[in-house]
């Protein structure tokens, strides 16, 4: 049966025919700090503290002070649900990223009435206020304020006209300001509003809340894969193999994501920097996908919202920082940039990529090579350094055989310590620029760190030598008969 996900409605009532996928309740739950916790135990997955476990999705249909408001969390918290999500194996992801991102189909401007202005609140209205309006959650007692983690960003280079979308730390700071973090360096909307600002101009944007999967995940690509100029939402259009349909602002010179929940509209702010947590002081942003709640920053940019627009009974859709779904965000993308650039260099020889959970989709990547003729031999670590090149937040590389299952990190641990020593397969580049929310790319950790956020990036290599594969043999099991063994036998 095709897939039939176009926004996230569709893709919620996807999950619902999946048992065990989707959790919905009506228990009055409060969105400051409350939410974030009980989903913590029902299913975030990835680098929260335990007690946790990779489970469903989840909707809170009674969020306290946000009548008729609905929250979705954890919809991408599980490979496999992305799977369903994207109509593909959990183990094709990447590739097909890849595949996506290679064939972008470019997004449309439809001229028709947009499901996401149906209700329409602008900052002029005296009863305006982001507080009530936008059911956004405190992840933590320690957050900075109520944050957008699942806000696609949207916006226009002034010079160029190129459009791009990301997703950005937003929190709200007052009844019509919202402060945005940019990482430095790190994204395009970032380098637009500083070229805006050179030229001392406001920066228009959207921030779209509530979308197709699809848009998601495509956002989070980012160079060499998608260059400045190259449209993420064109991965989305290949994924679904037809373009997003973007609507016209409303308050602003830009677009929007028609089919959102929900839309805010504004601009970028020139020479204006907020302290993240300026309404509550207390020192922290929010939960952060390494598993550490990030220090508050005092350059963020600030928005001036303009309007909030949305569909009839909105459903705002967030994530938890450290959670399986920021894992799906990051990790699969990056396997996608990973493989593609390998497979360009050294066609056919690496099998698969996985950027595992315990690096939050972004330090640790395992590549699955296969070593078949006597000059394959070291061409594992060529493969490692492409990986390092093709995504710079990278920390780790782990290398593995063919036979070893690159998303079993049980698997992979088993090839460390049965085809892995030490003083001859770790290959260490110590002194390179990595990812500032890693507490230890410190000076204070490593006295070869110069700068916060410079590590020393690392290969595992847990490959057998290609002259020595007949001695690394692994137990040879004869295989079942499905049809003999039918009902005893797991289906895949």
């Amino acid at each position: 049966m095709p897939n039939k996900v176009t926004d996230l409605r569709s893709a919620l009532d996807l999950l619902r025919t999946m048992p065990g996928q989707l959790m919905e309740t009506d228990v009055e739950v409060e969105p400051m700090a409350e939410l974030s916790g009980v989903y913590r135990y029902v299913g975030a997955g990835g680098t929260i503290m335990r007690p946790t476990k990779e489970g469903p999705a989840m909707i809170f249909g009674n969020v306290l002070g946000h009548p008729g408001a609905r929250v979705a969390v954890g919809v991408l918290a599980s490979r496999k649900r992305a799977a369903v999500l994207l109509d593909c194996r959990p183990e094709d992801l990447g590739k097909v990223l890849c595949k996506s991102a290679e064939n972008p189909i470019p997004p449309v401007l439809i001229q028709e009435p947009a499901p996401c202005q149906q209700v329409v609140h602008r900052a002029s209205d005296p009863d305006f206020d982001l507080y009530k309006l936008v059911p956004a959650p405190t992840n933590t007692p320690d957050d900075g304020g109520p944050y957008i983690t699942m806000g696609m960003c949207y916006a226009t280079h002034p010079d160029t006209g190129f459009s791009d979308v990301t997703i950005h730390r937003l929190c709200i700071q007052s009844r019509d300001e919202l402060s945005i973090f940019f990482t430095p360096g790190a994204r395009h909307i970032g380098a637009m509003a500083e070229r805006a600002e050179e030229l001392g101009q406001k920066l228009p944007i959207s921030i779209s809340i509530g979308v197709d999967p699809a848009i998601e995940i495509g956002s989070c690509f980012e160079p060499p894969t998608t260059p400045m100029g190259y449209d993420e939402l064109a991965v989305a259009g290949a994924l679904r193999g037809e373009p997003v349909k973007l609507c016209r602002c409303l308050t602003v010179e830009e677009r929007a994501i028609a089919n959102a929940e929900y839309v805010i509209e504004g601009e970028i702010l020139p020479h204006v920097r907020v302290r993240e947590d300026q309404n509550t002081d207390t020192g922290y942003a929010m939960p952060e996908f390494p598993g550490y709640t990030g220090p508050a920053s005092d350059q963020c940019w600030m928005i001036k919202v303009t309007a909030v627009t949305h569909r009839e009974n909105p459903i705002m859709q967030t994530c938890i920082g450290p959670s399986e779904e920021h894992v799906s965000m990051a990790g699969i993308p990056t396997e996608a940039s990973i493989y593609g650039m390998v497979e360009r260099a050294m066609p056919g020889k690496l099998q698969n990529v996985y950027c595992a959970s315990s690096g939050g989709g972004k330090y640790m990547a395992v590549l699955q090579i296969k070593k078949s003729v006597p000059s394959d031999e070291g061409r594992q670590r060529q493969a490692a350094l492409l990986a390092f090149s093709a995504f710079s937040e990278l920390k780790h590389v782990f290398l593995v055989d063919e036979d070893v299952d690159c998303f079993d990190m049980n698997d992979v641990l088993w090839a460390m310590n049965t085809r892995f020593q030490g003083d001859a397969d770790i290959i260490t580049i110590p002194g390179v620029r990595c990812h500032p929310l890693d507490p230890s790319n410190d000076p204070s950790c490593s006295a070869g760190i110069r700068d916060h956020g410079i590590a020393c990036k690392t290969i595992f290599d847990c490959t057998v030598p290609f002259d020595q594969k007949e001695r690394f043999v692994r137990a040879r099991f004869m295989e079942a008969d499905p049809l003999k063994w039918k009902g005893v036998l797991p289906n895949e």
